[in-house]
Order: C-alpha cells, then structure tokens, then sequence
C-alpha cells in the first residue's frame, strides 16, 4: 500500500483504490476499469478478461437496430483515456491489443453514401437510416492516437496503425499502416525479423 501512494501521491492512490473496488463490484473479470466511464448497452459487452481502462471511456452499444450488437474485448486488452466505441452490429477486439487516447471506433454511420438508396442532404443527419458493418480488430494490435477506425474493416494480427490515421479498408497482419486513408507502409519480415519498408507505396 505505501508503494501505491508512492508511486501514484496521496489522491492518485484513493482514485486507483476507487476504481479498483468499481472493478470488482461492476467488472469482475476485469484487471481496472477507471472512472469517470459511460456505458450504454452493458449486456452487449463479451470477454474483457483482464482488461484496462483509462478514464472516460465511452462505449455505445446500440440496441434499436435489427440485430443484437456485441462487442467483444479478448484477453489483456489495453484502452487508455477518451476512447469512444461505437457498436451498432459488431466490434471485435483481439487479445493484447493496445489502443492509445482519444481514438474512435465505430461500426455504423447514419445515411448510405455509396450505391442504391442513397441519403439525401436535405435530410436530417440524426434521421438518416443507420447503416453498419462489423468492425475486426486482431490479436496484438497496436492503434495510436487519435486513429478513427471505419465500419466494415478488418485489421489483421500484429498491425500497428500509426497516430491520426482514418483506418476505411482492411490492413494485412503484421503490417505498419499510416495517414488518412490508412495505407500499409512496412511489413514485417519472419526471416530477417525486420520491418521491411514496401515499395510502391
């Protein structure tokens, strides 16, 4: 307990006391869940086994579409402070996946922008049909700040999507992915165990 106040001072030590006590009575599986966090759709949250929070957190899961939407958080997943989930079908987050502050991840959209039935301007924003598709992230991902992940994508084991990016088509596994759209910029070499820049790109 003294090194807890040493570590974190007298006030940051009551909070990690706090949060820790939340954990278990609301979080069980949970390693710290930290507060301030807003949960809409609790029932819809899978696994977090051993999970950790930052502080406000901010999770919508959806309830009035036409499917049941879940998200799902793998073993030893690490989201750290203002990251807001929005789940409307599905999100999937893989085990030991790291996501920094301040990102967004969402699997819907309000209006259709591409092929039949699409949204009108005149309409409002708010009113537009709620279009979605499941979001897949994989196993030991590392996402940076201030990275917006869009519906429908799948980002693959081992990537790693750099700061500011805008993630709108899948990223291969073992891959470096930057900028707005995200597009892959090194892979990973088994043989030399190296991240290889790719050509072309």
């Amino acid at each position: 307990m003294k090194r807890i106040f040493k570590i974190y001072g007298f006030f940051g030590a009551l909070r990690l006391i706090r949060d820790k006590i939340f954990t278990l009575l609301f979080f069980p599986k949970a390693r710290i869940v930290r507060l301030p966090i807003y949960i809409r759709g609790k029932k819809g949250i899978i696994g977090a086994e051993n999970l950790t929070t930052g502080i406000n957190l901010r999770i919508d899961i959806i309830s009035y579409t036409n499917c049941n939407p879940v998200l799902t958080i793998g073993k030893n997943v690490e989201i750290n402070d203002y990251v807001h989930i929005g789940v409307a079908e599905g999100v999937s987050i893989g085990d030991n996946t790291l996501i920094a502050s301040k990102v967004f991840i969402s699997d819907h959209n309000h209006g259709n922008y591409n092929g039949d039935n699409q949204s009108n301007p005149k309409e409002k924003p708010i009113a537009r049909k709620l279009e979605h598709s499941k979001i897949i992230i994989g196993n030991n991902v590392w996402i940076g700040e201030f990275v917006a992940i869009l519906p429908g994508v799948t980002i693959g084991d081992g990537a790693i999507i750099g700061a500011m990016s805008v993630v709108s088509k899948d990223i291969p596994a073992n891959t470096i992915a930057v900028g707005s759209p995200a597009k892959p910029i090194k892979k990973y070499d088994e043989i030399s165990n190296k991240w290889i820049k790719i050509l072309n790109n």
